[in-house]
């Protein structure tokens, strides 16, 4: 009887064992699946981060816009449109430094389920953002 109880035990034990191994398996492979959720989370929240960047440069070139039309009739003219392009220049800051910082954080982090946008997509849009407001300025001074 003593004998019985020794096995049991023993069977008891290398059961718990193998259930412990196979619990740290899943475990460990649910873990590994919502760390790469959260890094596709990431890479997402780092595309609207950079919309919303873009979004208050296009901000800055409004208020340049509308500092030359509130201020227009302003003696003398060239304050107002100096006025106006510094919020240019802002914006241009505004758009290749939301570009800089979006590049730097894609690089860091691996793509899973989600797709990335590419980094030469925000160059693309910041270079086509740079010369819209290089244009708008140029109106701005002949007008």
């Amino acid at each position: 009887m003593h004998i019985l109880l020794k096995i049991t035990a023993l069977f008891i034990q290398a059961i718990s064992r193998h259930t412990m191994h196979m619990n740290s398996d899943t475990n460990a492979s649910e873990s590994e699946t919502r760390t790469k959720w959260a890094e596709d989370r990431t890479i997402l929240a780092n595309e609207r981060t950079y919309s919303s960047w873009m979004g208050t440069g296009l901000a800055c070139v409004g208020v340049a816009i509308g500092l030359k039309a509130v201020f227009g009739a302003f003696d003398p003219t060239w304050v107002a449109k100096l006025v106006a392009s510094l919020f240019l220049g802002i914006a241009i800051m505004i758009y290749w430094m939301a570009r800089r910082q979006a590049c730097k954080t894609l690089n860091r982090l691996s793509e899973n389920d989600a797709e990335a946008l590419p980094t030469r997509d925000f160059t693309k849009l910041s270079v086509a953002m740079t010369i819209a407001t290089v244009g708008t300025g140029i109106v701005l001074w002949l007008l």
